[in-house]
């Protein structure tokens, strides 16, 4: 009787014993996680250009070229995801954000040129279009984190994965012709496209627990992406002296060399 007694007590300590240890391993961050973010978001666009050409071929080509722009702001940014404990020190994530709020460049001026061939600017004369601009939203971010554990509270991580923006450039809303020194301003097309532009995200960050399942973090974020191009066509009908209609298509391809992101964040979440 009293050996099984003695063996009830052993492995009742044995036990406890084991909860505890596994109790202590278990980091604080593995499980599912929620989480909010700002900071400061800067984005670079390359320089713009332009091939336009009027269709009949009327010597009326031209070669447009803008400016680079860095332009940001505050972002809004929302994230889930979910941590698997591998050991100890290192649990491996899956993660995805999503940022609320669009970001907009400030004004591309686009200087206007002859193509090779084409007389549409005169000698003496320049054409600058002017209110375009591009703007940034709904950017989604889908990646894998993996994490390594400086005690059960504490966690410093990298990203890699995939990202994606929609781009929509604003074509200009007024252009400015200027002869001999005498400037004219009068009102563009404009109009507008969006696209969707994906690319890769690579990030690193540290997380501390504040209090139950609460933590701050910081993180570091570079977005790279494809390089936006959008075309865009008009029609113009011009009426003769002999009442003949005559109609000339006119098509803009608007590229950009080159689109990246950078994000410094802060942020709270809740480990569940």
């Amino acid at each position: 009787m009293k050996w099984r007694n003695s063996f009830a007590v052993l492995a009742g300590c044995t036990a406890a014993s084991l909860m505890t240890v596994d109790a202590q391993a278990q980091n604080a961050f593995a499980g599912f996680y929620g989480q909010l973010s700002t900071g400061y978001e800067s984005n670079q666009l390359g320089s713009q250009s332009d091939t336009a050409t009027v269709t009949p071929y009327a010597k009326s080509n031209t070669n447009n070229t803008g400016p680079s722009q860095t332009f940001g702001g505050a972002p809004l940014i929302l994230g889930i995801g979910y941590y698997w404990q591998a050991n100890d020190k290192w649990l491996i994530g899956l993660g995805a954000d999503y940022s609320a709020l669009k970001q907009t460049s400030s004004s591309i001026p686009v200087t206007v040129a002859n193509a090779a061939g084409s007389t549409s600017i005169a000698p003496g004369e320049s054409l600058t279009f002017n209110g375009g601009n591009m703007q940034l939203s709904n950017r989604f971010n889908l990646f894998i984190t993996p994490g390594y554990a400086i005690d059960k509270d504490k966690l410093v991580y990298v990203k890699a994965g995939y990202s994606q923006v929609t781009a929509q450039y604003n074509r200009a809303t007024s252009a400015t012709r200027t002869t001999n020194g005498v400037s004219n301003t009068y009102p563009a097309t404009g109009g507008n496209q969006s696209s969707n532009q994906g690319g890769y995200l690579l990030g690193l960050g540290y997380r501390q627990v504040i209090s139950n399942g609460l933590y701050g973090f910081v993180e570091g974020n570079y977005m790279g992406y494809n390089s936006p191009s959008y075309t865009f066509s008009s029609t113009n009908a011009t009426d003769t002296s002999r009442g003949v209609t005559t109609t000339s298509t006119r098509t803009v391809t608007a590229s950009f060399a080159s689109l990246n992101t950078y994000q410094m964040l802060i942020g709270l979440g809740y480990a569940f």
